[in-house]
This record gives structure tokens, sequence and C-alpha cells, in this order.
């Protein structure tokens, strides 16, 4: 039996958060398709100097160069004409209907950069939740308008709403969601460098009390590389490179600083030493290249960096056993969501990269040395927010709740979660009970978001109240899509 084959679904469980920096807009993601609400959406939307409104359900893609019925401008690749409908999806539960939505039945779709989500959602591995965002208890509009509620420190700051989304606090906040539950399970992995594992650089989501972020770069091929901890040789002498080891690793100095330099690099070339013994089996090896990518904009082919960062956890995850890890939280990313201006030649090039991503990942996990470990791991996206639901003339603006995806074997996917929004900003008679301004005010919280998949996890009721303080505010503590 193989080492991969020894690590059963039932004793490995992994967590991935996907970060989509800049703030990903929702409203171009996961779109509501009845009348009411894309006609309000679509004449939000198609104005301005670079009309970013998506085309509705049925609409064939134009040719390039041709004039477009729906504004006059000339298609190319980076208008929404050239790309067609939005691709829509029918969720296994009926939403409700939110007041001052005006239509029997809601149906949906999603943007059509993000085909390869379809066959994951329509298998159930794939779930929808809407309009989740920063809360520290559950928020009206009046509330609001009245200052009623404690809110989230700066809502429409990068940097402060990336840490609240993290770690619950604004920038600064020293410990993230992930490494709090990372300290609760280090005891339970032989060698728990490998508990929390980041592929895109330090994040605060990572940062535990005890547990230490483990740091690793990425690769297409064989693994991720790392140096060798000890040469062959150095100046050409075969016991050079020994001696130089044994003393950057002594920590028996008297000096504290000393002292503790060295235990970050014995720990250092001990865990890659380790890292690499383990990326030699043939389960690691085996895990598939990452498919070329065609930015659809620019129909250039770029490198995936999402899918390298995915392909480095799925080794990780094949190297499991090896590793002596039985439960490990992974985070990686993907930037440039900030769509101020451009959003048409930004973002469907983004949404691509993820569909892309995530798609890849579904199937790397699939095979992982005759084991589907699918069921064994589960993924989300998170951002910092989501954007304005009017459209600045080329782009979107900072705004507040938004629409997320959660990615497993064990999701009960194939449908959305959470109150889907109604849509429209405040003008004449109609008014917006789900939007302040520009901004949908969240009906869920980050809080409820990732406890659910924390409780999934195996993290106590008692742990995730203390994990998440606020999610004592919210009655419903598990969403149960996991």
């Amino acid at each position: 039996m193989s080492a991969a084959s020894a690590q059963t679904a039932g004793s490995y469980k992994a967590l991935v958060c996907i970060f989509l920096f800049g703030g990903n807009d929702a409203h171009n993601t996961v779109l509501a398709t009845d009348a009411d609400t894309f006609g309000r959406y679509f004449s939000a939307r198609n104005v301005g100097t670079d009309q970013i409104a998506l085309m509705p359900v049925g609409t064939a893609p134009q040719d390039l160069g041709a004039v477009s019925p729906f504004n006059g401008r000339t298609v190319t690749r980076a208008t929404p004409e050239f790309w067609g409908s939005v691709l829509p999806i029918v969720p296994s539960q009926a939403q409700s209907i939110p007041a001052g939505t005006n239509a029997t039945t809601r149906t949906f779709a999603l943007h059509p950069m993000l085909s390869p989500l379809i066959p994951l959602f329509n298998a159930k591995r794939l779930g929808i939740l809407a309009n989740v965002g920063t809360l520290k208890q559950p928020t009206t509009k009046a509330q609001y308008n009245a200052k009623s509620v404690s809110l989230p420190v700066n809502l429409y700051s990068h940097n402060d709403q990336q840490s609240a989304w993290q770690s619950g606090g604004p920038l600064g906040t020293r410990y993230g969601y992930g490494g709090l539950m990372a300290d609760l399970i280090l005891s339970g992995n032989t060698n728990s460098i490998f508990t929390a594992i980041s592929a895109a650089g330090n994040a605060v989501f990572m940062s535990g009390h005890t547990a230490v972020q483990y740091q690793v770069s990425n690769g297409t091929t064989p693994a991720v590389p790392i140096p060798s901890a000890v040469a062959s040789s150095l100046f050409g002498s075969t016991v050079a490179s020994k001696n130089l080891s044994a003393i950057i690793r002594d920590t028996s100095s008297t000096s504290y600083f000393a002292s503790d330099q060295a235990t970050v690099v014995k720990r250092s070339m001990d865990s890659v030493t380790m890292l690499n013994a383990s990326f030699t089996t043939s389960t690691v090896q085996g895990i598939t290249t990452v498919p070329t990518f065609t930015n659809p904009i620019t129909n250039t082919v770029q490198t995936n960096s999402l899918a390298v960062q995915l392909q480095t956890v799925a080794r990780l995850i094949a190297a499991s056993s090896q590793l002596g890890a039985k439960r490990q939280i992974f985070f990686v990313s993907l930037g440039g969501f900030d769509t101020h201006q451009s959003e048409n030649t930004t973002q469907p090039n983004l949404l691509a990269l993820l569909a892309q991503g995530l798609s890849y990942f579904d199937a790397a996990l699939s095979n992982v040395g005759g084991v589907d470990m699918r069921a064994s791991v589960t993924a989300f996206t998170a951002s910092d927010f989501s954007r304005t639901f009017t459209s600045n003339g080329a782009g979107t603006d900072h705004a507040w709740g938004s629409h997320h995806f959660m990615w497993g074997g064990a999701v009960k996917g194939g449908t959305i979660y959470g109150q889907y929004p109604t849509l429209g900003v405040d003008t004449g008679t109609f008014k917006n009970p789900d939007m302040v301004g520009n901004a949908l005010i969240p009906t869920t919280s980050v809080d409820q978001y990732i406890a659910t998949i924390g409780a999934w996890f195996g993290t106590s009721p008692t742990d995730l109240a203390t994990i998440f303080p606020n999610l004592a505010n919210f009655s419903v503590k598990n969403i149960g899509f996991v």
C-alpha cells in the first residue's frame, strides 16, 4: 500500500482559503436574472464610456468588430457583447423573494468566464453563499442609518477589510481565523510545522498564538522548488557544509537572540529536508501539471498563478501522510480585483483564472494515489468586499456585502445559501431595504461563513465561540452548507 493510500478520506481534513485581493465585483459574478432584478442591474451598468453590464440569458456572442445592438459600440474582446450570455444555473433550492423584488420566482446565472464552475455546481461540489460580509451583529438599513449598531472599522478600506475578513479585526490585528484554528490541532499532527501553510506569502489569516505560518514557494514541475538544506560541497570541501550547518543550528548560545535565530534556522532546515523527501514520492509526482491558460481578453497564453498555488496545495495534501499531518489549513490568493477602471479588461480574466484554478484543483484531488481526496478538502473564496451596484462609467467602487463560492466533496453544493438580496439604489418610489447608498448590507456575517467551515473541520462550538466572538450575536451559528 502506498503512503497516500493509507491516508483515507476519513482520517484527513484540510481547509483552503482562496483570497481575492482588491474586492471582487460580486454583482458581475453571481447574478439574479428575474426580469425585475436584471432590468435594474442592466440599467445601472449599461452606462458610461465603458459599459460593464453583462448580457441577458440567451444573448448570442457578437462578432468582433460588429456594432453592439445594446449600446452601439464596436465589439472587442473586452466587451460583454463578445462574451455572450451570462451562464444560467439552477439552484436545487428555490430562493425566497425579498421585499422590494417584483418577481414570482428568482433565477440565477454566473459570469460568462466562469463556465468551468458549472459542472462543479451541477455535481453539487460547488455552492454559493449570497450577500456575506463583515458584521459585528445583524444590521438593518434603519439601524445603519440611525447609527444604532456597532459596525466594523473602516468598512470601505482595503487593508482594514482584508484584515477583518481574515481575523475579525482591522489592520494590525495579530491573530487570524485559520491560525487560531491551527492552534487547536497542532498536537494532532506529528510535525506541527506543516499545519498552517501559505502558498501566497504572509497572511494574518494564518497567524496563531502557537501555530507557525509555514510559507512555501510555487513551481510547476515536479514539485515545490526548495533548495537543499545542506549542500554536498562547499568551497570544494565535502565536510565544510556540514560544519557550517552545525554552527548555524547551534541553539546553546547564552545570547537569547542567537539562540532564537538558531532555533528558526534549525526548524527551517529540518522542515525543508522533510518536505523535499516527501515530494519525491510517486503520489506527489502524480499530481498533473497545470493546464495551459489563455487570457480571454488578450488571447495570449499566461501562467495561471492561482492554479499553480493550488497545485502546490494538492501536492502537500498528497504528501500529508509522509509529513505526519492529519489536519491542515492552506492560504492561496489572486490579486487585481480593485476595478475602479477597466473592469471589462480585468475582472473577466481574473474570474477565468479562478474558475480554471478550482476546476484544476477538483480534478487533481479526485485521484491522489488512487484515493479521491475531495471529500476531505473544503475550499472557500474571500475578498475585501464587493463593489458598488452602479457603474462609475468604466468600473466600480468599494462597497460591502458580496457573494462567495464554497467547494469540496463535503460541500452540499448545487444551490445558493443565504438570502440573495433585492438589487437597486433608492430612486423615486423604489426604496431598497437591502442597500445603503450603493452597497449591500450583508445578511450573513463572515463569522457565520467561516465558522460553518470550521465546524466541519472539527472545531468545537466552544472553541468557535472564542475564535469568532461575534458569532454569539447571530441566531444561526451554522449555515449548513458543509
